[in-house]
């Protein structure tokens, strides 16, 4: 989809849409009165007659028939009582983007009509939410499907913001550009979750960060197999991978600035490319999503994608070991001592809490072998926390509040909701084992947490740490929201970014 910005007018220029916002404290009479002059056409009355009142993600699509108009239809989109946040111009844009695939039209003109646009700084951050909201609702994946079904297509071509001045068109291009960036990202995130596990395998997902790695000069990567993971001591995540025929891959990528680079950030994502649970298997219903099991390490993939473009002031470690948690002769059982690569014993209780043991030995990595400032990891971790919180919404543990507050902070700004919990220290005791310093698994209660808890025990206590459990928004079952679809969202890829620019300030 293009974006792109005219000094003109709504009222001369074509497109097949005209968009306007209507706020629902405002009478649609009153906005709508210029486009009636224009039009000729009695536009307030139909929207009232609709039932549309401007709430927060109403839509309705109104054609104009009458010949000799330079528009084939007017779209008017709710945006709700109140100004507009930055995240609630992003929102309303997906709104319009998804808004028109279920036609024909394909391009679009917002008229400066109904919702003032905000001047200075704030214009180039709604700018770029508008353009990132219009593009991530435009995602579609038909990697599989050559052919879509005409509903499932995205049909925008072309968006234009009409009426913009000269110092806000060259804020609006580089909010594009940066929007672009990000967004792209997040699609190649989608794109890996959404691949199924047959074709995106440990090899397919190392062969992808190099691929990512090879764009630019000041990305690069290392990669090892299971030998060098073997020599390097990482018996956890080898543990993982014993049930299946892949080989795993430890896959190092790293961003450098151009410029002295302020702090070093490392991110860590986990990578189980199928899980069925291993010999503690999963149901078959709860197989049946289990490709997004390595959407921390998507997000991390996505995230490099766009670095180049975003250039944060910091260096940025990207960390995932890729494996697939089958059941076999091979596989590794309940009841099993594996030693870490820090040099810690686990005993595996449960084959299905695998990822907490990659990460283990991926964080136990980066300490030895990166020696960053912060580390970062993003992971599908439990059901627990969709309990907690539900679908929409990530878990945040960290053990500094600096961390995590800039976090969350990220977070807001894009739209990827996060809530904080705490790392509840004597919980500690419930991840005792008898034969070995840990067990992976310590009940049904607090499990969310106490997988954190597990996850800390490999941390340095001298790097500050934040674990986000994606296990609800990675991957959605239905559409709940404009700019996430169903399937792989990407989740991650914007806040990380925004975290990383922030470090710029």
């Amino acid at each position: 989809m293009r974006i792109r910005t005219s000094r003109l007018s709504w009222s001369k220029l074509e497109a097949d849409v005209l968009v306007v916002f209507l706020n629902s404290g405002e009478g649609a009479s009153k906005v709508l009165a210029p486009l009636e002059k224009q039009f000729g056409l009695a536009l307030a009355g139909y929207v009232h007659q609709r039932g549309f009142e401007g709430k927060k993600g109403q839509k309705i699509l109104l054609p104009l028939l009458a010949s000799g108009l330079s528009y084939k239809a007017l779209l008017c989109v709710g945006v709700g009582e109140g100004a507009l946040t930055v995240d609630g111009w992003r929102e309303a844009y997906a709104h319009t983007v998804k808004a028109i695939d279920q036609s024909q039209f394909e391009s679009l003109v917002v008229a400066e009509l109904g919702v003032r646009r905000p001047r200075g700084e704030v214009f180039a951050r709604m700018m770029e939410a508008a353009a990132e909201g219009a593009w991530l609702a435009g995602y579609r994946f038909h990697t599989y499907r050559p052919e879509p079904a005409k509903h499932e297509k995205s049909h925008v071509a072309d968006l234009c913001f009409a009426g913009i001045s000269a110092p806000e068109e060259r804020a609006a291009r580089g909010a594009f550009a940066q929007a672009e960036a990000i967004v792209l990202g997040v699609h190649l995130a989608r794109d890996l979750v959404n691949t199924p596990s047959s074709d995106m395998t440990p090899a397919d997902m190392m062969g992808v960060a190099r691929r990512v790695a090879a764009r630019d000069p000041r990305l690069s990567v290392e990669v090892f197999d299971r030998g060098e993971m073997e020599q390097m001591g990482m018996g956890a995540a080898l543990a993982v991978a014993r049930g299946s025929a892949l080989e795993p891959q430890l896959v190092h990528l790293k961003y450098q600035p151009k410029t002295k680079a302020k702090k070093k950030i490392c991110v860590i994502g986990k990578a189980v490319t199928f899980d069925s649970g291993g010999l503690s298997i999963k149901t078959a219903d709860g197989m049946m999503t289990m490709k997004c099991d390595m959407a921390g390490a998507a997000a991390v993939v996505g995230l490099f994608q766009a670095l180049p473009e975003l250039a944060p002031q910091v260096e940025v470690h990207g960390v995932f070991i890729a494996v697939e948690n089958m059941p076999s002769g091979t596989a590794y059982r309940p009841g099993d001592v594996v030693k870490a690569m820090s040099g810690k014993t686990i005993e595996v209780l449960n084959t299905d809490a695998e990822g907490r043991l990659t990460l283990a030995d991926a964080i136990a990595y980066a300490a030895e072998y990166v020696q960053p400032d912060e580390i970062i990891d993003l992971a599908t971790l439990t059901g627990a926390a969709v309990i907690a919180v539900g679908e929409e919404i990530t878990v945040l543990f960290a053990n500094e509040d600096r961390l995590a507050q800039g976090l969350q902070r990220a977070s807001e700004e894009v739209g990827e909701v996060v809530c904080r919990l705490p790392l509840y220290q004597p919980y500690q005791q419930l991840l005792k084992s008898k034969v070995a310093d840990l067990k992976n698994i310590a009940g049904r209660a607090a499990g969310s947490m106490t997988a954190a808890l597990f996850l800390q025990a490999f941390v340095p206590e001298s790097v500050a740490w934040a674990h986000l459990d994606i296990a609800g928004p990675a991957f959605m079952e239905r559409d709940t929201r404009p700019d996430m679809p169903q399937g792989g969202t990407g989740w991650g890829v914007r806040t990380l970014a925004r975290y990383l620019q922030s470090q710029n300030r």
